[in-house]
């Protein structure tokens, strides 16, 4: 019987991933490098939630017939003011932009810079690499999470005990977002060409993913269409907790980010090696 021959670097390639503890070594150096940067680094989470929650809770929300669309469960529910409901959208969003600027621009800098290639003549393989750019995006994830819940908390954003179980939470959309951005980083060919995935898939993200006003009030296509991305699972899980009100369809939102997780975690261990191995 006739076989084909496959080329022996594509079956490399597919194997499944050869992560080892060197992952977390390479979390260590961009840990190491953050800590020596972490001033300049802090303004964005604190001040940029400060003025959105200042200039839409309180501003836009001063605005708005809260006793009107307090009728409608899905908005605002009785007694919940617009900041409130506006709160934990913001924590899920800038979980998304955290892991996805950090896995995307931090990463191609990374490998613009030539750092990969020197941590590839030490033990560690393309997967320790991958593994642990995912897992810094999950820790930047996290501490950017943890700032905008303190300004949330500070501003009466958040009603419940329960709102604390975010910050665990907070490491689940940052491998997500972290996965989902490496994959483009390991693509992209140019820094500039970084910007289309912000441009069309981030930022659309942020606006359309109920964060400010509930998609039930939307045309049918756009809830269909928010309910494949990401951030939209997010905001609901997150809105739940804050309002002390989680439902069974959280689960199945939580279930639907690991699922995309781990698909868009093996494409990107596939596409690192693509790039990096020569």
């Amino acid at each position: 019987m006739t076989t084909i021959a496959v080329p022996r670097t594509i079956l490399e390639r597919w194997k499944r991933p050869n992560v080892s503890w060197l992952a977390v070594r390479v979390w260590q150096r961009n840990r190491d490098v953050f800590n020596n940067i972490w001033k300049s680094e802090a303004i964005w989470p604190f001040v940029e939630p400060v003025l959105t929650l200042l200039a839409l809770g309180f501003g836009l929300g001063s605005f708005l017939d809260l006793e009107r669309i307090q009728s409608d469960a899905q908005f605002l529910r009785p007694g919940e003011s617009y900041i409130e409901f506006l709160g934990p959208g913001i924590l899920a969003v800038y979980a998304m932009w955290m892991a996805s600027a950090e896995a995307c621009w931090g990463t191609y800098f990374r490998m613009d810079q030539k750092t990969f290639d020197a941590i590839l003549s030490t033990p560690a393989t393309v997967d320790d690499i991958t593994s642990g750019e995912v897992l810094w995006a999950a820790t930047r994830s996290l501490i950017s999470v943890g700032a905008v819940f303190l300004v949330a908390l500070s501003f009466g954003a958040l009603d419940s005990v329960l709102a604390i179980l975010i910050l665990p939470l907070a490491v689940l959309p940052g491998v997500l977002f972290g996965s989902i951005a490496l994959c483009y980083a390991a693509i992209a060919r140019s820094v500039s060409s970084l910007n289309y995935f912000f441009a069309a898939y981030i930022t659309p993200q942020f606006w359309l993913a109920g964060v400010f006003f509930p998609l039930s009030r939307q045309p049918d296509w756009v809830g269909w269409v928010a309910w494949f991305t990401p951030a939209h699972h997010a905001v609901e899980v997150y809105r739940g907790l804050a309002r002390g009100d989680p439902e069974w369809s959280h689960l199945v939102d939580i279930a639907w980010m690991i699922v995309v997780t781990a698909g868009f975690y093996a494409l990107a261990i596939t596409l690192m090696r693509r790039r990096l191995v020569k």
